[in-house]
């Protein structure tokens, strides 16, 4: 059980207000879409689930765990855990897609690890049974500038796994594909949650968000609106975002 309680975030000097007594409860195995207008909140969410931001206000309870007091190395297990996928992820272009899946980032892999591209030779087999989940085998050895922008994402995705994510917080992530990416990238994070039982929390569009979540959040000025199951939402739920 994850159990956030009035999460509270602001900014500047005037202490404007991003997010106010957000309170979510969610499980093992969920894929929650969050929508909401642009300024809604939308993405600071993410970025304070994952501790990426400060919190200015709230409880973040996982398991019986109190993550907002954990100490440096609970925070650094935690963020291996939970994965912050950022719209355009940053790759090395120098390596390849498998290279940068086993070397992971600053923040999943010890410097040297980063510096010098060095992994154990049984980690190998591993990052490619992954990749290979991603529908991704044929791209393993290829560079990155060669990938599409749908396939850079599931590498993406990939890498996160294979450092240790159990949950993904995807922050529009299929923004600027085509139709076919964008089915390809919701697919598999669908499958990760039926299937591994990872939970994925993720921006997208209203109409993408009605079709894969099992569940919708919906955020205005800061604040939830309306949790509800996934489905086609009302026209008063959409009146409300």
């Amino acid at each position: 059980m994850i159990t956030v309680e009035r999460l509270s975030k602001f900014i500047g000097v005037q202490k404007d207000v991003v997010l106010h007594d957000v309170n979510i409860q969610f499980h093992k195995g969920e894929l929650i879409t969050i929508v909401g207008s642009s300024g809604s909140g939308k993405s600071m969410l993410l970025r304070c689930l994952s501790l990426n931001m400060k919190w200015d206000q709230g409880t973040f309870d996982v398991d019986g765990v109190d993550v907002l007091n954990l100490g440096i190395v609970g925070k650094m297990k935690f963020k291996k855990e939970w994965a912050y996928l950022e719209q355009s992820p940053e790759f090395n272009p120098k390596r390849t897609a498998l290279k940068n899946v086993l070397i992971g980032q600053s923040n999943q892999t010890p410097w040297w690890r980063m510096l010098t591209g060095m992994v154990r030779s049984d980690d190998y087999m591993g990052a490619m049974d992954v990749i290979e989940s991603m529908g991704l085998l044929e791209k393993a050895h290829l560079k990155m500038g060669q990938l599409s922008g749908g396939e850079r994402q599931r590498v993406a995705i990939a890498r996160a796994l294979v450092h240790g994510a159990k949950v993904i917080l995807a922050d529009e992530p299929v923004v600027g594909l085509d139709p076919k990416s964008v089915e390809s990238v919701l697919e598999q994070l669908r499958t990760l949650c039926k299937e591994e039982r990872v939970t994925v929390l993720t921006v997208i569009p209203l109409e993408l968000a009605e079709r894969y979540g099992s569940r919708i959040i919906g955020l205005s000025k800061g604040g939830i609106m309306f949790d509800v199951k996934g489905r086609r939402l009302t026209q008063q739920e959409k009146n409300m975002i």
